[in-house]
């Protein structure tokens, strides 16, 4: 089992979290790549996907997302599992927290992805998020917010890498 990991990262926070999971993971599993250096195509390798991005300002896309936004309807992932992984700042712009990581699940929901990695809203404090699912009882991914909660995000990490690697399992 091979997984590629795709991240978008301005301020390395993202980056940091995607070399975290690669590292609990395993870097002979996890193959990394930033968005700014990688066609999305690249994506077509791999059965198994963990997408990171973070949100910016309100409710903004991280920006090296933003310019292949575009790009992530030509990428077909019927039968892919995709996991998503965002970052955000539940007190300085609670009112938008994870938006980034929603509007990619809704941007990639049309191509059919089975998707994992759910992730309770239980123990963040937040006014709204387009990354919610139907029922807000769930983030589309796993939520970190190094500006608010740096020392939960190892084990947040370490606990959602267990979680979508069984869901994984169970999936096929």
């Amino acid at each position: 089992m091979k997984i590629g990991l795709f991240f978008g990262s301005t301020t390395c926070y993202t980056e940091m979290a995607a070399e975290k999971i690669q590292h609990i993971i395993g870097s002979e599993i996890v193959d990394l790549y930033n968005v700014k250096d990688t066609p999305l195509a690249k994506m077509n390798d791999y059965d198994f996907l963990i997408l990171g991005i973070s949100t910016w300002d309100f409710g903004e896309l991280q920006e090296d997302w933003g310019a292949l936004w575009q790009d992530i309807d030509g990428i077909p992932l019927t039968d892919k599992h995709v996991a998503l992984f965002g970052l955000g700042d539940q007190e300085g712009y609670g009112e938008w927290f994870q938006d980034a990581m929603g509007l990619l699940h809704q941007q990639l929901q049309p191509n059919n992805p089975n998707f994992l990695g759910y992730w309770p809203t239980d123990g963040y404090e937040f006014e709204a998020s387009k990354a919610l699912t139907a029922d807000g009882t769930q983030f589309v991914g796993l939520a970190l917010d190094d500006a608010a909660q740096y020392e939960l995000t190892d084990e947040r990490i370490a606990t959602w890498c267990e979680q979508i690697l069984t869901e994984y399992a169970d999936a096929l």
